[in-house]
């Protein structure tokens, strides 16, 4: 009978550990592998899709388990990271050949999908944000942080949906809470994709102290001591990079909610997924990493500040007007590397030789961007100038220090340059003796044998040997030759000549690699102190890059610089949008004027599908964000006030994660504009009420209206398909009317994409659809269904309204009766005589009414006399 697995010693100290990291797979590093056991080893064979075994595979009770190789761990690590996943890192910590007790093992580090920094191909430009949050009293405090850059942030918010549009903003993957936050805030967080981690306990050290200095805000200060301590316990190194944590307000920027981010396709294709076909993807022109990644923060966070806007501004000219200094800037920019993860790694201690160099080469570029700078001579580059420190003696240091093409491995030898270290150069210089008297040694070898295939040779196993084929053998001369190892075509051998000089080579040899390995911890230690200088200079780099980029971009699309204004009037003559014009060509775009004097508030749009109402509205919000980003515009001219926000309700479609239909998301969104928006707004409303029945919709898109042009007055753009709202031109003094213009010719018809004044005259609905491709027999069905349907609207006197008497009835089913619904409805019946009596001239107006003449909205207006009429009566 299977006996029951013994736990070994070996297993007492995995449970140990593991004990430690409950909700992490723990890498157990034993020999060359790192192995999984128990859950952890039948959870992970899956997701990594490795050959599960067991340890005592005869027993009872086999131990699951499964292993990676340690050289190519960190691909395992990041499949299940990038999946959610935490993954405790578990290291032998002593030589198993210096020691008989069971090897010391500790955990040295726990990656998380908020502290991953190893770059991966393609995502240099990507910022990876742990973040945290701390509540008291209804507020909350929230941090975030860059672990690879040392970036850290923290603001006070006032509401739960505040702190989950800052989350999704930055695409944050880990958030990191403690026993203040509320159930009722974590449920809030369900949905979201972003792993809880809870950490309770805080420790001051240095770099918690450092962080926290100049905050005075005692929730900011809580959350950032709290975000640090948790990459101290995590990471298990000094972390001298972290940067002191900046407070920042979110008033401070054009606010933007993450939906509104989505509909604009501000950094991700809402259909791909891919920066490509998004205003990041127009307005990249950057040569660096860091600029890269300070555009896309910049594009999530639009300025409020004029002087702000201005300084960019003013920086973008000085660059456009100086096209063969800015290829200049452009050329040197590409030779510099990721400066803010470059400083990371030195203080994160895994940068190594290569890293140095490009640290190097980039510090040498520094100069030269500097004189570039200083001989266009202009005021407005001042405070770049300042800030652009070239740390020459880092750069010294390094190219003095290490050689041209050092080895990836610090451990290894040859890292260190000639001259740098007295004591390195006698051990290299008995090295290459050695290597020198190993050749001459080989040589002679071969003349006293005659044998000339005979070759001296080295691994780590046996060390040094004398190779000699099987056929040769016999011609050695006896006794000298020590047999040392056999393979299948030839023997090694050993002499006491070689043993000796083996024994001071490698013993040179080992004495080098160890003092190589601790002269390159000096050098980064004297690197580590500049990390400040360095992260400084990154900055200014990253914003000359960015500024760079908005200079090319302006020139090459023949942007505007944007005036602003002190009130609300809006003026671009001949403006695109600038993603549809670069995918489109010039050639094929349309240009439009926008114009919204002071007291025009709503722009009501309409005309046919794919005649570009939507591309319209998106194009004065892309060219307010430009403006307020400092970039120049796509217009040939264009002044605009600053506006405080913008929302979005463009597009359909379904929240199915939350359980929200298409035209529950629409109200929602259109809620959220409604209650939070000012008359510095912007508002872009697009076929509100199209989910619901046609008088629902239309209602609801009227009473938005009226909502928004006499309590809200933001400046709106509101396209419709519901042609009766443009009456409301004759009643709204602050609305206009205007439309896209499209022609027919020849049963054809044919989009001007021109904004025109006045109207649309009708849907061209079939139209359409024939554009999209389909079929001839049905095009011609609905054709004649429309003329019918026409024609019957013509003829018949006295219609029911249908669409209304269901719309009621199906509102009656979904809610408790309503005194005041329950009188809407009795409008379309008979009275009963049970009930208290009808108003008489309210029945023969109901009964008299031809309501196929009248509009929907001339309907809706009888309705509302009448019910006033009742309800008055009553």
């Amino acid at each position: 009978m299977p006996q029951k697995t013994k736990k070994t010693p070996m297993m007492e100290q995995y449970m140990k550990v593991k004990e430690q990291y409950p909700d992490a797979f723990l890498f157990y590093r034993l020999g060359d592998f790192y192995e999984m056991f128990y859950d952890d080893a039948v959870k992970g064979s899956q997701i990594l899709e490795l050959t599960l075994t067991s340890r005592n595979r005869n027993a009872s009770d086999p131990i699951p388990m499964c292993g990676v190789p340690h050289h190519a761990a960190q691909n395992y690590i990041d499949i299940l990271v990038d999946q959610g996943y935490k993954v405790a890192i578990c290291e032998q910590m002593e030589d198993p050949k210096l020691t008989k007790d069971m090897v010391k093992r500790e955990v040295i580090q726990l990656v998380t999908p908020g502290t991953l920094i190893d770059d991966k191909a393609g995502e240099a430009k990507e910022n990876n944000y742990l973040t945290a949050v701390h509540e008291k009293d209804g507020k909350f405090g929230f941090a975030y942080t860059d672990l690879s850059t040392g970036e850290l942030k923290t603001a006070k918010l006032d509401s739960v949906d505040s702190l989950i549009n800052e989350m999704l903003s930055l695409r944050t993957k880990e958030v990191v809470v403690d026993q203040t936050v509320t159930k009722q805030t974590l449920a809030a967080f369900a949905n979201l994709k972003i792993l809880l981690s809870h950490q309770d306990e805080v420790e001051d050290k240095s770099e918690v102290s450092y962080a926290t200095q100049d905050l005075t805000n005692e929730l900011e200060l809580s959350v950032v001591r709290h975000l640090v301590s948790y990459l101290e316990v995590t990471q298990k190194r000094a972390l001298a990079h972290i940067q002191k944590a900046i407070h920042y307000e979110p008033t401070q920027y054009l606010k933007l909610e993450h939906r509104v981010k989505r509909n604009l396709e501000l950094l991700e294709n809402s259909r791909t997924h891919k920066k490509s076909g998004t205003l990041l993807w127009l307005l990249d022109k950057t040569k660096t990493a860091m600029g890269g990644r300070l555009l896309k923060q910049w594009i999530d966070r639009p300025l409020l500040n004029k002087d702000g806007i201005l300084e960019r501004q003013n920086i973008v000219q000085v660059l456009l007007d100086n096209y063969f200094e800015r290829s200049g800037l452009q050329e040197e920019l590409s030779q510099v590397y990721d400066l803010e993860r470059l400083a990371g790694r030195v203080a994160f201690g895994n940068v190594n030789g290569r890293d140095l160099i490009q640290l190097m080469t980039s510090l040498q570029h520094i100069p030269q961007i500097k004189y570039i700078l200083e001989q266009l001579n202009d005021g407005q580059l001042d405070n770049l100038l300042n800030q652009l420190d070239p740390v020459e003696e880092v750069a010294d240091l390094i190219e003095t220090a290490i050689v041209d093409e050092p080895p990836i491995s610090v451990t290894d030898g040859n890292l260190i340059r000639e001259g740098y270290n007295s004591q390195l150069d006698e051990y290299n210089d008995a090295l290459n003796n050695g290597q020198k008297w190993l050749a001459e040694l080989e040589a002679k070898e071969r003349q006293e044998t005659g044998i000339n295939n005979l070759k001296i040779g080295y691994n780590k196993v046996f060390g040094y040997y004398i190779e000699v084929s099987k056929g040769n053998i016999p011609k050695l001369p006896e006794g000298r030759y020590q047999r040392k190892q056999t393979l299948v075509n030839a023997e090694r051998f050993i002499t006491p000549e070689l043993k000796e000089k083996e024994a001071m080579i490698l013993g040179a040899q080992s004495k080098a690699a160890d003092l190589e390995y601790q002269l390159f911890i000096d050098i980064r230690e004297q690197i580590k102190d500049r990390i400040q200088r360095l992260q400084k200079l990154a900055g200014a780099v990253a914003k000359l890059d960015v500024l760079q980029s908005f200079a090319v971009v302006s020139e090459d699309g023949h942007f505007v610089r944007p005036e602003f204004v002190s009130g609300h009037d809006i003026k671009i003559t001949q403006g695109w949008h600038p993603v549809v014009q670069k995918v489109m060509g010039k050639q094929s775009y349309v240009p439009n004027d926008i114009s919204m004097p002071d007291e025009l508030t709503i722009l009501l749009i309409t005309g046919p599908n794919m005649s570009g109402k939507s591309t319209y509205m998106r194009q004065l919000a892309l060219t307010v964000i430009m403006a307020q980003l400092g970039c120049f515009v796509p217009a040939q001219s264009a002044k605009m006030p600053l506006f405080d926000q913008i929302f979005t309700r463009i597009g359909a479609a379904d929240d199915l994660i939350s359980g929200e239909s298409t035209f529950m998301v629409e109200m929602m969104e259109a809620n959220e504009a409604l209650k939070n928006a000012t008359p510095n707004s912007l508002l872009l409303f697009d076929e509100i009420g199209r989910g619901t029945a046609t008088y629902d919709g239309m209602a609801l898109a009227q009473a938005i209206i009226e909502y928004v042009h006499d309590k809200v007055q933001a400046k709106t753009l509101f396209s419709t398909h519901y042609h009766e709202l443009t009456d409301l031109e004759n009643e709204l003094t602050n609305l206009k009317n205007i439309h896209v213009g499209a022609v027919e010719k020849n049963g054809e018809l044919v989009f001007l994409h021109q904004m025109q004044a006045g109207p649309a005259d009708r849907s061209y609905g079939v139209h359409v659809a024939k554009l999209a491709g389909l079929p001839d027999s049905l095009l011609k069905n609905a054709a004649q269904i429309l003329a019918n349907l026409e024609q019957e609207e013509q003829k018949l006197p006295q219609p029911q309204a249908t669409e209304v008497v269901e719309s009621q009835e199906k509102i009656s089913a979904e809610k408790p009766a309503d005194p005041q619904t329950d009188q809407q409805l009795s409008l379309f019946s008979e009275p009963d005589p049970n009930t208290t009596p009808v108003d008489a001239k309210v029945v023969g107006e109901l009964k008299n009414a031809n309501l196929m003449s009248m509009t929907p909205m001339e309907v809706m207006n009888a309705v509302y006399k009448w019910q006033s009429r009742l309800n008055k009566k009553k």
